[in-house]
């Protein structure tokens, strides 16, 4: 399924962004729908109360902000958390692909259709009440602890202070917390 629509990538255009960098911003024209390469983009939404939100992660292979093909500008930021490369392909392209492809179509609404789920899954998650219940669901959605160097993107993902993710997984490693967490050292 993903070779099917990375493969629609194969002749976009490289871009290069160092960590800290945006690859577009809330309200920008979307003109291009980007595959990263290798690195780590975010989509981040700025609350009115001042917090950022990480909506989603995206590391190599996977599409960045894949609801803005089907929208005029975009709602949130897209944000380097480390240097990457990713492949940009114009929109107009990128949905003419998918209509003259019906496997890329197919793969493409199985992406989708995932991803929604993932965004419920994160969703939900951020409605427990504590750092080890959060951290317990994001765990348990087969997805593994990131290097030591990434804990404070988890912690936004997770929507607690990177001081409380910090605590818990502390006593998770001195066997104090709900359930061990093998970290990266």
């Amino acid at each position: 399924m993903l070779s099917q629509i990375t493969s629609l990538f194969d002749d976009a255009r490289t871009v290069s962004l160092e960590k800290g960098q945006a690859l577009f911003r809330v309200g920008d024209m979307v003109r291009s729908i980007h595959l990263t390469v290798s690195g780590q983009l975010a989509l981040v939404r700025n609350t009115a109360a001042g917090t950022s939100l990480v909506l989603h992660r995206a590391g190599p292979e996977q599409v960045l902000a894949e609801a803005s093909v089907y929208a005029p500008t975009y709602h949130c930021d897209g944000i380097a958390i480390e240097p990457s490369t990713l492949r940009a392909l114009s929109v107009a392209v990128f949905r003419d692909r998918l209509t003259t492809d019906a496997k890329a179509m197919q793969a493409w609404f199985e992406h989708l259709a995932s991803s929604l789920q993932g965004a419920r899954t994160n969703a939900e998650i951020r409605t427990l009440r504590t750092v080890a219940e959060r951290l317990d669901a994001w765990l348990d959605g087969e997805r593994a602890l990131p290097a030591k160097g990434q804990w404070q993107d988890l912690a936004y993902e997770l929507g607690v202070t990177r001081e409380a993710l910090y605590r818990e997984l502390g006593r998770r490693r001195t066997g104090s917390g709900s359930r061990l967490a093998s970290s990266p050292k």
